[in-house]
């Protein structure tokens, strides 16, 4: 029990920390990028609703009640980046503007695209005589780990920016998102639902 426990919440670690698939790090930076440390409620709610999404449509892609296309997931998963950055890029210096709910909604809706890229992947780990929910749920707890330690990060890295380099919150939410922007934009374009 243990040792399944410990594999799959290593899994989880693996699936969010992993930087061949550096997406659901930028997803994560990009989600975090705006607040500073005295918003950590709102960022955990932020996140673990991101992880919600995850773990809902990997259980519903896992027993085939929703079977989205690989290369369209693989697609929609940069897309919802370029939709986080493009909102921050607008909302940069307006945060009495920024709508807590409708945010709370677009991530646990994005968390759902995220989760089907992973659920084709994740019925190969999980063995006969395993519970493939708790195996989910196991996994779940890793990803929140994982993005974390990435919020944690991004937290310190704007403190830096912000207080040491003097950065405008407004400014260094401009540049991590158009810097993010950059990187996701040729995977967009570049995906073989173009092909």
């Amino acid at each position: 029990m243990l040792q399944s426990f410990l594999k799959f919440l290593e899994l989880g670690l693996y699936h969010i920390l992993n930087f061949d698939g550096y997406d659901h790090i930028l997803f994560v930076i990009i989600v975090s990028v705006p607040f500073i440390f005295k918003d950590w409620k709102r960022l955990l709610i932020l996140v673990s609703l991101f992880t919600l999404g995850h773990t809902l449509s990997l259980i519903l892609g896992v027993y085939d009640i929703v079977n989205l296309n690989v290369n369209v997931t693989e697609w929609l998963i940069p897309v919802t980046i370029f939709f986080m950055a493009a909102y921050n890029i607008l909302m940069a210096g307006k945060p009495k503007q920024r709508r807590p709910y409708l945010m709370y909604g677009i991530v646990l809706f994005f968390g759902l695209i995220h989760g089907l890229g992973f659920a084709n992947a994740f019925e190969s780990l999980v063995h006969v005589k395993e519970n493939t929910i708790l195996s989910i749920l196991e996994f779940s707890i890793g990803i929140e780990i994982g993005q974390f330690i990435i919020v944690l990060c991004t937290l310190i890295l704007s403190f830096v920016a912000q207080i040491i380099f003097r950065f405008s919150n407004r400014d260094w939410v401009l540049v991590v998102s158009s810097i993010i922007l950059g990187f996701i934009l040729p995977l967009i374009f570049m995906s073989p639902i173009f092909s």
